[in-house]
């Protein structure tokens, strides 16, 4: 089994289907590995919802890394009036875009 995912996780929460493609904030793996997320709050099958205080015991989500990458450029300013004060700066956000493999419960 994976590591834990990282504490900046905690507040993000995704509706998943096996075989989704989805990207989400940078995770330390290989292009190629598997990651296991075992932190699962909800899960649903065939009309059967289990719902975890606050996780699922053994409910597991399997994840194939397909790459690593970074969002597209915003551009951060400042700005004071009358003041001769501006600055310009630009940010761009790593993610891992992941597909997954099996979700079991």
């Amino acid at each position: 089994m994976g590591p834990a995912p990282p504490e900046r996780w905690v507040r993000k929460q995704w509706n998943l289907t096996p075989n989704q493609v989805l990207e989400v904030p940078s995770l330390d793996a290989e292009e190629g590995a598997t990651v296991t997320f075992d932190q699962v709050h909800l899960l649903a099958d065939a009309g059967k919802v289990t719902l975890g205080k606050p996780f699922i015991g053994k409910a597991t989500v399997t994840a194939k890394v397909l790459e690593h990458g970074r969002g597209p450029k915003l551009i951060v300013g400042k700005f004071k009036r009358r003041k001769d004060y501006r600055k310009k700066n630009g940010h761009r956000q790593g993610f891992t875009r992941i597909e997954i493999q099996s979700i079991t419960g």
